[in-house]
């Protein structure tokens, strides 16, 4: 027992790092109405792509019997609140969305790392799970860093 609720704390680490994501994503598409109407279906879809692994997080952490986390980590409202912060200060620009979003990204490969390196057993099918999950994330997290590298060079 002390097995899986080892395992659904990582689970629910994960779920906590797309309700990030989910939060980040539809800010970033709404900061971005005014500024890059381009880059709002992409944020859009990245939030979506976190709704789809947030489900399937859940869905393990059901079939646990664990209770499935619905807030979000304690890093990313301190985060939400740099970018609160960031976003008086220097506006709403391109390039800082991009930023955010690339650290966001960046957050988001750190945990699932850590998940994949946690002396939490796992299944063949979880742990396969997280990595296709990881790998997804990390071509949103190089497509975010070429919008931004894009950026940088036409600036």
């Amino acid at each position: 027992m002390e097995n899986q609720d080892e395992l659904v704390s990582v689970l629910n680490d994960l779920i906590r790092i797309n309700n990030d994501r989910i939060v980040g994503y539809e800010r970033a598409a709404k900061e971005s109405k005014n500024v890059d109407i381009d880059l709002i279906a992409t944020f859009n879809q990245m939030a979506d792509q976190s709704r789809k692994y947030k489900a399937e997080l859940a869905q393990e952490v059901k079939s646990l019997g664990g209770d499935i986390a619905s807030d979000t980590t304690v890093s990313g409202k301190v985060y939400r609140v740099w970018m609160d912060l960031k976003a008086a200060i220097t506006g709403k620009d391109r390039e800082s969305i991009l930023g955010s979003c690339e650290y966001g990204e960046d957050v988001a490969q750190r945990a699932y790392e850590a998940a994949l390196e946690s002396d939490a057993y796992m299944s063949t099918e979880i742990r396969q799970m997280i990595t296709s999950q990881k790998s997804d994330l990390k071509t949103s997290h190089d497509l975010i860093k070429k919008y931004r590298d894009l950026h940088e060079k036409v600036s």
